[in-house]
C-alpha cells in the first residue's frame, strides 16, 4: 500500500501543464495574460508549467504537436477566461482522475457577464444530451493524449468545434469534470463571432 501511495504521489508531482492560447486580435493582451498565469498558478503549481503556446485562431494542432506537458490547458486570450480558475481545474482533475475538465458558466457559482447564451445552450442540451452543462465554452483542461484523440475525431471549425469535442468525449467514454467559472465578455480585442460563425454553428449543431 505504501508503494502505491508513493507511486501516485510521484505521478502527481511529475504532472506538467502546457498552456495553449488561441488568439484572433488579442496579441496586445499576452503580456498581461502571462503575468496572470504566473500569479495564479501559485507556488503549488508554478514549477509544473512546462510551456506556453500562442496559436492563430483554432490552430490547435500546431500547439498540441509542440506541447510537452501531459496535460494541456486551453483558454481564450481575450481575458474572458481568468487564470485564477486554473488551480481549481487542476484540483478537480486530480480529485476524479478526469480525462478533461471544462469550465461551466451554467452551474454552481458560474456566470456570464456581458452576454448570455443560456437559450442556445438549452437547445443543445435537449437535442444532444451530452452530459455536460456548458457545451461551447473553450476554457478546458485535457489529458494530452485525450485531446489529440478528440481533435482527430472532430471535423467542425469555429464555435461548434467545442461542442463536437464534448460530444465525442462522451461517445468515446472519456470522463468529464466541470468547474464553475465567471465568463466576462472580452476586455480587449475584437469579437470573433460574426454572421458566418453563427451560420456555421447552426449547421454543425444539426449534423451532430
Amino acid at each position: 500500500m505504501a508503494s502505491r501511495r508513493g507511486t501516485a504521489k510521484t505521478r502527481v508531482q511529475s504532472d506538467k501543464y502546457s498552456v495553449l492560447l488561441p488568439t484572433y486580435n488579442e496579441r496586445e493582451n499576452l503580456p498581461l495574460i502571462v503575468w496572470l498565469l504566473v500569479k495564479y498558478f501559485g507556488e503549488s503549481y508554478r514549477n509544473s508549467v512546462s510551456d506556453l503556446h500562442v496559436v492563430p485562431g483554432t490552430a490547435y494542432i500546431h500547439g498540441i504537436q509542440h506541447a510537452s506537458g501531459n496535460f494541456i490547458i486551453i483558454m481564450d486570450a481575450d481575458l474572458s477566461h481568468h487564470p485564477n480558475f486554473i488551480p481549481q481545474f487542476i484540483e478537480k482533475q486530480k480529485e476524479g482522475g478526469y480525462d478533461l475538465v471544462s469550465g461551466t458558466r451554467y452551474r454552481g457559482d458560474g456566470g456570464v457577464y456581458g452576454w448570455d447564451l443560456r437559450g442556445a445552450n438549452f437547445i443543445k442540451q435537449v437535442l444532444l444530451r451530452p452530459g455536460a452543462s456548458d457545451l461551447t465554452g473553450s476554457f478546458r483542461l485535457y489529458k494530452t493524449e485525450v485531446l489529440k484523440k478528440l481533435v482527430e475525431q472532430c471535423v467542425s471549425k469555429g464555435y461548434v468545434f467545442q461542442l463536437e469535442m464534448i460530444v465525442h468525449a462522451r461517445q468515446l467514454g472519456y470522463t468529464v469534470g466541470e468547474v464553475p467559472i465567471s465568463f466576462v465578455d472580452r476586455v480587449y480585442g475584437e469579437s470573433k463571432l460574426g454572421g458566418n460563425e453563427i451560420v456555421s454553428f447552426l449547421r454543425g449543431l444539426l449534423t451532430l
